[in-house]
């Protein structure tokens, strides 16, 4: 039987990616007011963070969620088994529908740390750190997100270790860390993934993830491989109905620019005076593309500094583009 929530999802299923300082609350908000996934992941937050009596109250907002997200899973990284331990007990505490280890995360200051897709390379230290979650996490499932590899691909001598874990899900990135996003997600390997899977442990939940950019896509690709799930990432900016049939690549360039003020009011609401406005920006690149005048526009918003000025930027530009 597979662990909590896990054992219901039908399948194949489609799961927003963690990304830091995109999916927090705020965009999750967004997302699921379009159009929620079957499960939500939580931007990643420091494990180590989370353990200390300062560091939590300084992270608190990055486990603020509502009930629209559910399920929902918290992404945690570090390297510190009592941390995760801890770590662990605090998001069980605070109602989440399962907890994720990132083994995955390829940025440089993480994997420096010992952290993210640096433990593909200590694969003991992984298997402590799923076993301190779990002690922590008590009956909440504890799942992994991670890469077929670090320096290059190597899955035959990592994924065994963690199926060895019987972890209910591993969501596997595929790219290798020193990779990062700059080469085409190798679908070629899922197969041989889900081979593995279904020798050493069957009831462990596969889902992929790289390149995902419509439910569409991510049923083709679910179907041809055989995985269970698919994680959509970049996919999800500037198009927050991704996870429905009428994916927001279609919607009118009025609707697209609505939600973006929605979005920043949202944003704007949880965390004035918590995290910088400019975080917003990168979303507006990507809101305001693919249709004429997006440039100017995109210009324009990028010297706003409140939600008012990006309401007023929009409702002027529509103003004038009224044949949009």
């Amino acid at each position: 039987m597979i662990q909590g929530f896990w054992g219901q999802v039908q399948r194949p299923f489609f799961a927003l990616a963690p990304m830091y300082d995109v999916t927090d609350a705020a965009f999750r908000a967004v997302i699921a007011q379009c159009g929620a996934p079957d499960v939500m992941y939580t931007e990643f937050v420091s494990a180590e963070g989370l353990a200390h009596p300062v560091g939590r109250e300084k992270l608190a907002q990055h486990l603020w969620y509502t009930d629209a997200e559910r399920p929902i899973v918290a992404q945690i990284f570090g390297t510190d088994p009592a941390a995760y331990e801890a770590a662990a007990r605090l998001i069980r505490e605070h109602g989440f529908d399962g907890v994720d280890l990132n083994m995955g995360c390829p940025e440089k200051n993480v994997v420096k740390a010992g952290a993210g897709a640096a433990l593909i390379d200590d694969p003991a230290l992984a298997c402590d750190l799923v076993h301190a979650a779990r002690a922590g996490a008590g009956d909440m499932p504890v799942s992994v997100k991670t890469r077929i590899g670090y320096r290059a691909e190597s899955i035959d001598a990592w994924l065994p270790r963690l199926f060895d874990l019987r972890i209910p899900a591993i969501a596997v990135h595929l790219r290798t860390q020193k990779e990062m996003s700059d080469v085409d997600a190798h679908w070629d390997l899922m197969s041989r993934i889900v081979a593995m899977r279904d020798t050493l442990a069957p009831q462990t939940l596969i889902v992929g993830n790289g390149d995902v950019r419509t439910v569409a896509d991510g049923a083709r690709l679910a179907a041809t491989s055989g995985c269970d799930g698919i994680m959509i990432g970049r996919g999800v900016f500037g198009n927050p109905w991704v996870f429905t049939a009428d994916s927001g690549a279609c919607k009118a360039v009025e609707t697209r620019l609505q939600m973006m003020v929605l979005h920043t009011k949202k944003f704007e609401q949880l965390f004035a005076g918590v995290k910088n406005f400019a975080m917003m920006k990168k979303h507006y690149k990507a809101y305001a593309s693919g249709f004429d005048g997006a440039s100017v526009l995109r210009t324009a918003l990028m010297n706003t500094t409140c939600a008012a000025d990006v309401e007023h930027i929009v409702r002027t530009f529509l103003h004038t583009h009224d044949t949009l």
